[in-house]
């Protein structure tokens, strides 16, 4: 039997996408070989969190906003009670009810703090995927205790292409896709493509980032009368979701509700 040994020559663009690819396998090897603990304290847990870490960070009381999930503040929350609205659940905060964005709500777990910030960057920069499954767990948890009806189709929010090949997979989409199946909704990865390759919205201001997702998606297929959900890891100032339901109101779309892990509590 004769053995023929092919050798190709990869430029840097391959070089990247192939260690995207390893570092993703690598994550996907780590949480076989690491199933029992805890991502937060390291104690034995047969899931991605112990029951300690679990109670303490996933049953937070914060009462926030249903449309932009911002925590809001004592007073409102204790104006809205004495009014007979339990927990202020069904009260925007005042910057929505002045300056409606074009999505109608948000699902967010808890804010963006340490340690749970650590979760999110695992999944966004090692590959940690068991983490992307149970933010969609308890997103499937958080949407339950509403009164909405589910969304018809989940899309996440895209990355560029460039960003996409480097980083091998987009987060986003590690964590819509277990919550469609588990909402009973279409799963949809191409739905919206992102146009341009916008720069990090993390350094910028809350009009600068504005400008930075302005045009920069396009709607692939119809979505005329149904209910969509974008998901994301970490929502910070709400402009990039904004954005993208802007672009799907004017598509037809009846509802925009954004799921997302984590809230920054003040943009």
């Amino acid at each position: 039997m004769k053995l023929r040994f092919c050798v190709v020559s990869r430029g840097a663009g391959a070089l990247r996408a192939g260690s995207a690819v390893a570092l993703r396998r690598l994550g996907q090897m780590r949480d076989i070989a690491l199933p029992s603990q805890c991502a937060l304290c390291g104690n034995l847990s047969q899931k991605v969190l112990c029951t300690g870490c679990d109670e303490q960070y996933w049953n937070q009381t914060r009462t926030r906003c249903p449309v932009c999930a911002l925590p809001l503040p004592v007073p409102v929350m204790a104006s809205a009670v004495s009014a007979g609205v339990k927990n202020g659940a069904h009260l925007p905060c005042r910057r929505c009810i002045a300056e409606p964005p074009h999505f109608d709500a948000t699902i967010a777990l808890a804010d963006y703090h340490a340690p749970l910030d650590t979760l999110a960057l695992d999944l966004k920069f090692h590959a940690r995927l068991a983490t992307a499954d149970e933010f969609a767990r308890q997103l499937q948890a958080a949407f339950e205790t509403t009164d909405a009806a589910a969304p018809d189709v989940i899309a996440p929010v895209p990355l560029s292409h460039r960003r996409l090949r480097s980083r091998g997979y987009n987060q986003a989409w590690s964590i819509g896709k277990p919550l469609a199946r588990r909402l009973g909704a279409f799963a949809d990865a191409t739905l919206i493509e992102r146009t341009r390759d916008t720069a990090p919205q993390a350094k910028l201001d809350l009009d600068t980032r504005r400008r930075n997702v302005g045009g920069a998606f396009r709607l692939l297929r119809n979505v005329c009368g149904q209910h969509v959900a974008i998901v994301d890891d970490v929502m910070t100032s709400g402009a990039t979701l904004d954005a993208l339901a802007f672009m799907l109101k004017n598509a037809g779309a009846r509802r925009v509700t954004n799921f997302v892990a984590l809230r920054t509590p003040q943009d």
